[in-house]
């Protein structure tokens, strides 16, 4: 009866012990991010946003790729468009993409002209010491989408982070890029 008890109690305790570790690699790899909303509001504050999916064409993924140099690998984006006084400031996509064996998403904020605004690493499932810093990705911020936005030109490398600077660069192209191709579609703006 003592061994069966024993073998329970040594039972629970390794539950208990596995769940924290668990825990805590959720709340490591997500440690210092913020949420959606968070990086909506710091992008453009005191701002109404509206919501809205994007559904890509064929089409549209050939123009993006070609502009951004970029793969898209979805064709469905979540775009957010910031008004003050009724008039558009800016938009915001979301683009998740992987870093090297995990999972990244950023909120790319973009001026209403299209060039960067904010970015701001929603989710980054990599371990912390391989993650873009805000001064890091600031260097992206007032830049157009042209062949210097890349790394090596306007862009530094991020030491022992290569990878992940240059997944930030692409999706922030791709996401400039993106951004460009529905404003040419609905008429702001021409080729």
């Amino acid at each position: 009866m003592s061994d069966c008890l024993f073998v329970r109690g040594a039972r629970r305790l390794l539950f208990v012990v596995a769940l924290c570790f668990a825990a805590g690699n959720i709340v490591h790899a997500q440690f210092g991010l913020v949420s959606r909303e968070e990086a909506l509001a710091s992008a453009f504050p005191d701002a109404a946003v509206t919501s809205e999916r994007i559904f890509l064409t064929d089409a549209q993924v050939d123009q993006i790729e070609e502009l951004s140099r970029a793969d898209v690998d979805s064709k469905l984006y979540a775009r957010y468009i910031a008004r003050r006084n009724g008039e558009v400031i800016g938009r915001a996509y979301v683009d998740t993409h992987q870093v090297r064996t995990k999972k990244e998403s950023l909120v790319v904020s973009l001026h209403a002209d299209g060039r960067v605004r904010r970015i701001d690493v929603t989710v980054f499932l990599e371990p912390p010491d391989y993650i873009a810093r805000p001064s890091w990705m600031a260097q992206f911020y007032g830049r157009p989408l042209d062949r210097d936005l890349a790394i090596q030109r306007v862009i530094r490398p991020i030491a022992g982070a290569t990878i992940t600077a240059n997944t930030v660069t692409l999706a922030v192209r791709r996401v400039m890029a993106l951004d460009q191709v529905l404003r040419i579609g609905a008429g702001e703006i021409t080729p």
